[in-house]
């Protein structure tokens, strides 16, 4: 496969259909078997970097694509719709890379984007920590500044993606522990791997199968202080919040996704399975099921598209994409647990893959904030914005 280079709205077309050309012939075939057997999609993953995928929001000046995030959400949908986990692959090493593009210097970028982007350096995020998730500035992943222009780092992460078969993570550590408030003493460092850099243990995981989810440890791990972010201690919480804006607007995508699938599998199910003389799509319980999830996965797409037109323009989108990830994520649970119904006792087998989905769909809910949090920010967001 060829390197696909910059984008435009008119070779969105020959992107997505590059995609769908990789999914049709490289991974519906062996989805079923390798999630079932949690395999790493190795040969899967050289594919999508040959395709330009690892790059696909980095900047074309550092050897992406450049893609808005309206059409990059296209491309999340379109992958989660045949195996969700591929998705999570290349949007956590992206979420890295935003931050790096947004917040780094220039040195950073040059040195940094163009082996992203061509896929030679795949990233990952480690925010979260076992006694710590939600709220991030209670992380205890301690880095102190040395003598020898780099910094000591201590501490455990968790629940990290692409820790296992990644090469660097952009790492949130307190500089300044008795830091008031706490954010001000959180950095970002670009973290390769290296002594002192242990991947401890895969977690074995409900679904989200394929992809490598682990538990990280830093024993006095050394990172060049060149490789603070910005280069400038304080800042570390902001740069990742920016990074997961655009987080939370893929899992919506992945949300819409997993539902669309859903919804297909359902679709095509009720016409071939008969009870009563008749097709079980001709029966009204079943058409209210097929009309309730269609008019949810329509709904979850627009709310995507729009957080994703915000993000395009530059704007605040907290609460866009807040309501995109609630909305999409709790819409792909109810297409899955609704697509199991449908199936009945086909859809508890692991022949068809509506049980996949069911396993996966949980995780959106969860992952990148938990929707009770997206509420209480999309609360809070709205009386901002209409203040009497």
């Amino acid at each position: 496969m060829t390197q696909i280079r910059t984008a435009d709205d008119t070779d969105t077309r020959l992107i997505l259909d590059s995609i769908d050309r990789l999914l049709e012939q490289h991974v519906k075939p062996h989805v079923q078997r390798m999630e079932h057997e949690d395999e790493w999609p190795a040969e899967i993953v050289e594919r999508m970097a040959q395709i330009g995928l690892f790059g696909a929001t980095i900047a074309s000046e550092y050897g992406g694509l450049g893609l808005s995030a309206s059409v990059y959400t296209q491309i999340v949908e379109r992958v989660s719709r045949v195996w969700m986990s591929l998705s999570g692959i290349f949007n956590t090493h992206l979420i890295m890379a935003t931050a790096i593009q947004r917040s780094g210097t220039e040195e950073q970028k040059q040195r940094f984007l163009p082996r992203m982007a061509s896929g030679e350096m795949r990233g990952a995020l480690a925010l979260t920590e076992p006694d710590c998730g939600t709220d991030l500035q209670a992380i205890r992943t301690t880095a102190e500044r040395s003598d020898d222009a780099s910094y000591i780092v201590n501490g455990t992460k968790m629940w990290i993606t692409n820790a296992a078969n990644g090469h660097a993570v952009a790492l949130l550590v307190k500089t300044d522990p008795a830091a008031q408030p706490r954010h001000k003493g959180m950095s970002l460092l670009i973290a390769e791997k290296g002594d002192g850099f242990t991947v401890k243990r895969k977690l074995q995981k409900l679904g989200y199968k394929g992809i490598d989810t682990a538990e990280i440890q830093f024993s006095d791990y050394r990172v060049p202080a060149d490789c603070l972010i910005g280069g400038i201690e304080g800042r570390g919480l902001q740069q990742a919040l920016q990074g997961l804006e655009l987080g939370r607007i893929n899992v919506a995508a992945r949300g819409v996704g997993l539902a669309q699938a859903a919804l297909d599998e359902a679709v095509s199910y009720s016409q071939l399975r008969n009870t009563f003389g008749k097709p079980i799509c001709e029966h009204q319980a079943i058409q209210l099921k097929l009309a309730d999830m269609a008019t949810k996965v329509e709904a979850s797409r627009l709310l995507t598209q729009q957080a994703a037109n915000a993000y395009d323009r530059g704007e605040r989108c907290d609460m866009e994409a807040g309501m995109a990830k609630y909305f999409a994520t709790e819409t792909a649970m109810f297409c899955a647990d609704e697509a199991m119904r449908i199936h009945g006792a086909y859809g508890y087998s692991k022949e068809f893959p509506v049980e996949r989905l069911y396993r996966d769909a949980p995780l959106l809910v969860i992952g990148e904030g938990t929707n009770e949090m997206q509420r209480i920010i999309i609360a809070r967001k709205l009386i901002e914005r209409n203040r009497v």
